[in-house]
């Protein structure tokens, strides 16, 4: 159960505050069950409401700082997602997106950076399905590392890269 103050992620709201945890008194929800009320917070002034006791429910606590650089030292081992069906490559990505799991974030970023450099070599776009969860991706993985590592989304990227160059660089020596 999450806690009155606590952040989360919520399936694509993303990073949310538990502003709540109370019974609700509006049309559509059952006042007998008790809900977390959500405030995203890429979302200014939006509330999110789901009920305490469903099981299925995408959320789960923020990764923790340290687990943040434990997902940096991996993120070169995590499988990418390679399905040549054009539609169930969108389904995969949909689902490991919504499944709120941050190393299956990072396979589909994985998977469609290499996907695009591919297209660019071949003198080809990336198409716009691959496009858009790729941002999508991004910006869920990225405000969650920045927001845990007390950085900027936009640095995140940049940050990744060049981490990820300099253990390279000393797995080399």
């Amino acid at each position: 159960m999450f806690e009155k103050g606590e952040y989360i992620i919520y399936g694509r709201s993303g990073i949310c505050k538990v502003e709540d945890i109370t019974y609700l008194n509006i049309a559509g929800a059952d006042k007998k069950r008790r809900y977390y009320v959500l405030a995203p917070l890429n979302i200014k002034g939006n509330r999110v409401y789901f009920p305490v006791d469903k099981k299925d429910a995408n959320a789960r606590r923020l990764i923790t700082r340290q687990e943040a650089w434990a997902l940096l030292d991996e993120m070169q081992d995590i499988q990418e997602i390679w399905i040549t069906n054009e539609k169930l490559r969108e389904d995969s990505y949909k689902q490991a997106l919504n499944s709120c799991d941050y190393r299956q974030w990072v396979a589909i970023i994985k998977t469609l950076y290499n996907r695009r450099k591919a297209r660019v070599s071949q003198g080809k776009k990336i198409g716009a399905t691959d496009e858009r969860y790729l941002k999508l991706t991004e910006d869920a993985l990225y405000g969650e590392l920045a927001f845990v590592m007390g950085k900027e989304k936009n640095e995140m990227e940049p940050f990744i890269i060049r981490y990820m160059e300099e253990k390279n660089k000393k797995e080399k020596v």
